[in-house]
């Protein structure tokens, strides 16, 4: 008969394991992983239900060495999933003013102006994991978000039109901040505002949009992957994304919130551009 420990043991190792299950949803490491059990279940249950001795020492050695290269071969998503989890255990975003913060409509409404001005931008938003990092890299603002310093930031040839801009809580923590570019083989075709927004989403849980020079073609980069929209379908995806990535209204997010957010509903339902 079970009793309470290990009933609380067993709920231990369940959250653990979805938690993990949640944060790899959707990347080539979780894809790997679903791979990988399914691999190793096969092969114990087929060593063990035939009792070959020699060819179940032989998986189990070979399952050590998957495990260990799988860690190395994944170490960026493996390094993002335990930086999502780690960031519930800082301190609670600080509150602002309702006149401090950015609003989707107001995010938005620059958004679709660089676009049909053809001007290109890259900005990123801020989630659970800190862009401090990257944030050093750049020029530090801490400004109220507006369109016509968003404009005046990403119009060549300007000084700071290079590069991507942070924002955190709403405001532009810092812009011409260098970010990591992914070396996805999909995005070879890609400008390197692209590969640099699917790269730090790579890296971290941030949402990261970027304005096409070219096109006027809006994309959002999620978990590494790229979801590009245009013409009239531009405004209504964009309000989606961002409902989820900017502060609420009434104030910082609780940790408790994060957590309910994070193991709650998955982005699928936002995810109906053209992803690459």
């Amino acid at each position: 008969m079970m009793n309470a420990s290990a009933i609380v043991q067993i709920a231990i190792l369940y959250f653990v394991i979805y938690a993990i299950l949640k944060g790899a949803k959707g990347s080539r490491f979780g894809q790997a992983l679903m791979g990988f059990g399914i691999l190793a279940s096969l092969l114990i249950a087929f060593a063990y239900l035939f009792h070959f001795d020699v060819l179940t020492r032989i998986v189990q050695f070979l399952l050590i060495y998957i495990a260990v290269s799988t860690v190395v071969i994944f170490q960026p998503e493996i390094r993002r999933i335990l930086a999502t989890v780690g960031a519930f255990g800082f301190l609670e975003k600080p509150k602002y003013g309702p006149g401090d913060a950015a609003t989707p409509d107001l995010v938005v409404d620059t958004l679709i102006y660089l676009a049909d001005k053809r001007i290109g931008a890259l900005l990123a938003f801020e989630r659970g994991i800190s862009l401090r990092g990257y944030e050093d890299t750049g020029v530090l603002l801490d400004a109220v978000f507006s369109r016509g310093l968003v404009t005046s930031i990403f119009t060549p040839p300007l000084p700071l039109h290079d590069g991507g801009a942070v924002l955190r809580n709403g405001r532009l923590a810092s812009a011409h901040c260098i970010f990591p570019v992914s070396n996805n083989p999909n995005l070879i075709v890609s400008g390197m505002r692209h590969r640099a927004a699917v790269g730090l989403s790579e890296e971290t849980d941030a949402l990261v949009i970027v304005v096409s020079e070219e096109t006027g073609d809006i994309s959002v980069a999620r978990n590494g992957k790229l979801f590009r929209y245009s013409g009239e379908q531009r405004a209504e995806s964009l309000h989606r994304w961002l409902a989820r990535a900017l502060p609420r209204a009434s104030g910082g997010a609780s940790r408790l919130g994060t957590l309910k957010r994070w193991l709650g509903k998955s982005v699928d339902p936002l995810q109906k551009g053209n992803r690459k």
